[in-house]
C-alpha cells in the first residue's frame, strides 16, 4: 500500500470525526463542512511528502477550525468580525487535544452526520450525495465520478441539501423518530452500495470504491450500534453480495451470471464474515427485509456449485420476505426461487403478475427471457432478452443481453 493510499484511507476515517467535532462547537454546517474540506484537501496534499502528523484528527480539527473563523469573519465588518471571532473561537481552538483524545465523542457525531444527511426533507440523491461528501469525506468531483453525474450537478445537489439543512441542530433524532431517521440512514447506504455492485449506468459493471465506501461506512454504523439487527443485516448484505464481485466479469469486463460464475473466486473470508454476520443478525429480534436477504445471499454463497444451491430453503425465505417487505424486486427474485423449484412456468406465471408495477424495467424482462430459455420458447425469450437490453443503461448488461439473444438466434437457412 502507497503513502497516498495510506493517507487517503486515513483522511477518509477522520473526515466525518472532524466535521462532527466542527460543527458541534461552531454550528453553521455549510462553512463547516466547506472549512473540513478544505482542510482535507490540504492533508493530501502535504502528508503523501511529509507523513501524517502525531495526532491527524487534531490537525484537522485546528486547520478547518481556522478555515471556518477565517471565513466567518470576511463574511463581517471589521468590529463585529472581531467580535465574532472573539466569541465563536474558544481558548482552545488552535491547540490540537494530545493523541488519542478529542473533544468530543467523535463516534456519536458519525451517527449524527448520518441522520442530518439522511433528514427526510432531502431527496434520495441529495442524500446519497450529501453522506458521501460529509461522512465519506470524497471530493465533489470525486462523487461525481463515482455517480456518473456531471460536477456541477453534483455540486448543485450538495449546495441545495445544505441550505436545506441549514439550521437544523445537530443532534441525533428523538426516539419518536430515530427509527424512520435510521431507516433512511441504511437505505442511503444500501443505494450506494448497490450502484457500486451493479452500475445502473455506463461502461463498467461494478464501481468497487463506491461499494466499498457503503461497507466501510456502514461498518462505522454497527460499531455505534451493535445490537441493532438491520444494521448487522445490512453489513451482512453487503459483503455476502460484494464477496462474488471478482468472478463477476469476464477478461473484457463482460457479464458472467451466478449460476455460470467459478466460484473459486468468491472472497471466502468475506463469506465466513457475512455468514457469521447472518446468525448474529437473526438471533437480534424479528427478522426484517435486510437479514432475510442477507441470509438468502449466505445460500447461495455457501453452495459450492449451481446445481447445490438449497432453492426450496431461499423459496422460504423469500416467502417471508415479500409478507414482511412487500416490495415488487424482492418478489421478482421470489419468482426465480419459484421456478428453480417448481418449474419454469411457475415462475413465468409470477412474473406475469409483476407486469404492471414493473413495466419498462429490465430485469422484469431479463427474468422472463431467462424463465422462457429454461421452458424451450427460444423465440419468446430471444424477445425478452432483446426488450430488456433496450431497457437498461450499463454497457454491460446490455452486452449481456444481446449476446444472449444472438445465441437463441435460428440458423441460417
Amino acid at each position: 500500500m502507497t503513502r497516498t493510499t495510506e493517507v487517503e484511507d486515513l483522511l477518509r476515517l477522520h473526515a466525518p470525526q472532524v466535521l462532527g467535532a466542527v460543527v458541534r462547537r461552531y454550528g453553521h454546517f455549510g462553512p463547516a463542512e466547506d472549512a473540513v474540506q478544505e482542510a482535507l484537501l490540504a492533508a493530501a496534499r502535504q502528508w503523501p511528502e511529509t507523513g501524517p502528523p502525531g495526532n491527524p484528527r487534531g490537525w484537522l480539527i485546528r486547520v478547518a477550525s481556522r478555515r471556518l473563523v477565517d471565513g466567518l469573519r470576511a463574511e463581517t465588518a471589521r468590529r463585529r468580525r472581531e467580535e465574532s471571532a472573539a466569541a465563536l473561537t474558544p481558548r482552545d481552538a488552535f491547540t490540537a487535544p494530545p493523541p488519542g483524545e478529542g473533544r468530543a465523542p467523535s463516534e456519536d457525531d458519525t451517527l449524527t452526520l448520518l441522520f442530518l444527511c439522511c433528514h427526510p426533507a432531502l431527496t434520495p440523491p441529495a442524500q446519497i450525495a450529501l453522506t458521501l461528501r460529509a461522512v465519506g469525506g470524497l471530493t465533489t468531483a470525486e462523487i461525481a465520478r463515482a455517480l456518473l453525474v456531471p460536477e456541477a450537478t453534483t455540486a448543485q445537489r450538495i449546495s441545495r441539501a445544505k441550505h436545506k439543512i441549514k439550521g437544523m441542530p445537530f443532534r441525533q433524532p428523538g426516539p419518536e423518530d430515530r427509527d424512520p431517521r435510521l431507516a433512511a440512514v441504511l437505505q442511503v447506504l444500501y443505494l450506494i452500495f448497490n450502484e457500486g455492485y451493479t452500475a445502473t449506468s455506463g461502461r463498467a459493471l461494478h464501481r468497487a470504491d463506491l461499494a466499498r465506501e457503503a461497507i466501510r461506512l456502514a461498518r462505522s454504523v454497527r460499531r455505534l450500534l451493535p445490537r441493532e439487527g438491520a444494521v448487522t443485516g445490512l453489513l451482512a448484505l453487503m459483503l455476502l453480495t460484494d464477496a462474488r464481485s471478482r468472478a463477476r466479469t469476464g477478461p473484457h469486463g463482460e457479464l458472467i451470471p451466478l449460476d455460470e460464475q467459478d466460484r473459486t473466486r468468491w472472497d471466502r473470508h468475506a463469506i465466513a464474515e457475512g455468514t457469521a454476520l447472518v446468525e448474529e443478525a437473526l438471533a437480534e429480534g424479528p427478522a426484517g427485509a435486510y437479514q432475510l436477504q442477507a441470509a438468502i445471499a449466505a445460500l447461495h454463497d455457501e453452495a459450492a456449485r449451481a446445481e447445490d444451491t438449497d432453492w426450496p430453503q431461499i423459496l422460504a425465505l423469500y416467502d417471508v420476505l415479500v409478507r414482511r417487505a412487500p416490495e415488487p424486486m424482492a418478489e421478482l427474485g421470489r419468482a426465480v426461487a419459484v421456478a428453480m423449484v417448481h418449474g419454469p412456468s411457475a415462475g413465468l406465471a409470477e412474473v406475469d403478475a409483476l407486469e404492471e408495477r414493473l413495466a419498462g424495467h429490465h430485469r422484469l424482462d431479463a427474468v422472463r427471457a431467462h424463465l422462457l430459455e429454461k421452458a424451450g420458447d427460444a423465440e419468446g425469450a430471444r424477445a425478452a432478452y432483446r426488450r430488456a437490453a433496450g431497457h437498461t443503461l450499463s454497457v454491460p448488461e446490455t452486452r449481456y443481453l444481446l449476446t444472449r439473444a444472438a445465441r437463441l438466434a435460428p440458423p441460417p437457412p
